[in-house]
């Protein structure tokens, strides 16, 4: 509400909280960065290919954080629903 945002939907961002909202079907739709670690974001990816959640990838993990309003690279981030 009192957010400086013009969208208005709330996010998470980071893995464990990524696949968190995920698999406790909350995600509306997840970011990833390609630049991340596979190893970070692959159960994620499977995770949303399995609940049929759209994934946007971004390019760099820099520019993900830089959505996100935040000053490091984030490897996954997700819309909440």
């Amino acid at each position: 509400m009192g957010s400086s945002k013009s969208s208005s939907s709330r996010m998470v961002i980071g893995a464990k909280q990524t696949f968190k909202a995920v698999t406790n079907d909350k995600a509306a739709k997840v970011y990833v960065a390609r630049d991340a670690e596979e190893h970070v974001t692959k159960k994620i990816i499977d995770a949303c290919n399995s609940k049929s959640i759209d994934i946007v990838y971004i390019d760099t993990m820099k520019e993900l954080g830089d959505m996100c309003g935040i000053d490091v690279g984030a490897a996954t981030a997700a819309e909440l629903k």
